[in-house]
């Protein structure tokens, strides 16, 4: 069985093509189309008629109702909104298909098999374009009602939504403005400076890693996990990671009651969460 499996962001399409086993045989990434859902279906299509595919399994921003396949809202790809994309998919591929949130599928990957499969109650975030959020309650992904469990991205901190401040594009946007630079920052640049122990770097990492401990912090007060894993391509950086438990333990100790420290960790799968999760739910 091969399956062509795909994370949807909102800078790029990375595809893998996958057996049952989560066993990855090929993989690349694609220009995620800003234009259309015709040019968005077209460009899913193109990859899946490159090779004999049994299925297909999409992880995806959005406001996910995975069980009629539809995206119902989605910031990051607007004109996927209401879209039934399992329908217009199968139409044109004529295999399975299945759709899910991306920090959802991260978290099933985690807690099925990955940082979070010794823990029953967890939370993922997934930085990136946007920061997908995600609850883990006995073992599984918690969706809510209306789908909206997680959904960190919007949730205020200090007058402004999250992701203004803590996405991936917000802290290098940040730090270009320290620096007066006119070209675009990469996130190369950015750590390359970091580890470089250059200070507006290290300044621009603390600020931003402490709104993120803030919000940590935030979410073992409304759900009391046991452990939160941080995904995306910034996981990777383990001053990124470093740095979160450092403000976080900033803030334990800035609190008048001594509450129990929530462990972090990063997620096991890295950039490949989201790739796994999918397949998962697909299976």
């Amino acid at each position: 069985m091969k399956i062509l499996v795909c994370d949807v962001g909102g800078t790029f399409i990375k595809f893998a093509a996958m057996n049952e086993r989560a066993e990855i045989f090929q993989r690349g990434k694609i220009p995620t189309p800003l234009t259309s859902r015709a040019d968005f279906l077209d460009a899913i299509y193109k990859i899946f008629q490159a090779d004999k595919f049994d299925g297909v399994a999409i992880s995806m921003p959005g406001i996910i109702d995975a069980e009629r396949g539809i995206c119902l809202k989605s910031s990051a790809l607007p004109y996927n909104d209401g879209a039934n994309i399992v329908a217009e998919l199968e139409k044109i591929c004529g295999v399975k298909v299945t759709i899910e949130n991306d920090a959802n599928c991260a978290a099933t990957a985690e807690a099925k098999i990955g940082s979070l499969a010794d823990v029953a109650s967890g939370f993922v975030m997934v930085f990136g374009t946007m920061i997908g959020g995600a609850v883990i309650q006995n073992h599984a992904v918690y969706k809510g009602k209306n789908f909206l469990a997680g959904e960190i991205s919007f949730s205020f901190l200090s007058g402004e939504m999250f992701y203004k401040n803590c996405s991936v594009p917000a802290l290098l946007k940040s730090y270009a403005q320290i620096k007066n630079l006119s070209i675009e920052v990469t996130g190369e640049d950015f750590f390359g400076a970091v580890d470089a122990k250059e200070n507006d770097a290290l300044a621009c990492l603390d600020k931003f890693t402490r709104q993120i401990a803030l919000q940590i912090f935030n979410i073992q007060m409304l759900l009391d996990v046991e452990k939160i894993a941080i995904g995306g391509g910034i996981s990777a950086q383990e001053s990124f990671i470093n740095s979160i438990c450092e403000n976080l333990e900033k803030v334990y100790n800035s609190c008048e009651v001594n509450f129990p420290r929530v462990e972090i960790v990063p997620c096991k799968f890295r950039n490949d969460a989201n790739l796994i999760g999918a397949l998962a739910c697909w299976l």
